[in-house]
């Protein structure tokens, strides 16, 4: 078995870190279950208020491991089980979790690292950092669920230059983009990240999940007015309560 994904609860931060370093964090099959079975554990933590996402070793994730792919891939029926089951149990848990996630994006991004990072709401990426899906060059398209999903963030003009092109792609680009919120130096990019979930685990949780909801609905074509019934619910919640006294009485709020 090749990888881990590894968990760490770092006061109200979760650390996720993608662990094959000797193929640059590439996804096997065990790992994209470990992925699921730790975003679904995640997802039922009260205890964590923001999820931080990075690669071992001073990369994200170079993609899949190709050292696995005879396995499986010349099968139809093992190939839809293997992106049906595997990789988009562990992109699906990613979606469905209400906490906040950032990317601490470094060195390589490609193919199942841009779509790990195309599940997380927050991504600080390095100089350096390095973006594509140059899959055609294996002789295989991406799964429609995950193209559907890195078309969504990325855009559609750049998911065709990834998959038609197998353009690799800087971190200054992506940001000009959109699909990044920063880009920093190298060296500072894993404080950087932190900082953006330690930052979000000082604000209401409640509100962080309700907005995540409203966010994924949106995103999955659920329009704003089928979310009216319950969209008010949260109107004699304690942190409401918390929040707009801490304002009015001038002083830091405590969620």
């Amino acid at each position: 078995m090749s990888g881990h994904v590894r968990l760490k609860i770092d006061g109200a931060v979760a650390r996720v870190t993608l662990s094959n370093p000797a193929k640059f964090n590439a996804m096997s099959r065990a790992m994209w279950r470990e992925l699921r079975q730790v975003f679904t554990a995640l997802q039922q933590r009260t205890d964590v208020r923001a999820v931080l996402v990075a690669g071992e070793g001073g990369h994200f994730c170079a993609g899949g491991d190709i050292a696995e792919y005879s396995d499986f891939r010349f099968h139809p029926e093992g190939l839809r089980d293997f992106h049906e089951n595997d990789v988009w149990g562990g992109l699906s848990s990613m979606l469905a979790c209400d906490l906040p996630i950032v990317a601490q994006i470094e060195g390589n991004c490609m193919g199942a690292g841009v779509e790990i990072a195309s599940c997380c709401d927050i991504r600080v990426a390095g100089q350096g950092a390095r973006f594509g899906a140059p899959i055609a060059k294996l002789g295989f398209p991406m799964a429609p669920r995950e193209a559907e999903l890195v078309a969504r963030e990325v855009g559609l003009a750049t998911a065709r230059q990834m998959l038609l092109e197998a353009a690799v792609l800087d971190a200054p680009t992506m940001l000009a983009r959109g699909f990044l919120q920063t880009v920093l130096h190298d060296a500072e990019v894993p404080a950087g990240a932190l900082q953006r979930a330690e930052r979000m685990t000082r604000l209401a949780p409640l509100a962080a999940r309700l907005n995540k909801q409203v966010l994924r609905a949106l995103a999955g074509g659920q329009g704003a007015e089928a979310l009216l019934p319950t969209a008010y619910d949260y109107a004699d919640s304690p942190e409401h309560r918390e929040g707009i006294a801490a304002f009015l009485a001038k002083r830091p709020p405590h969620f």
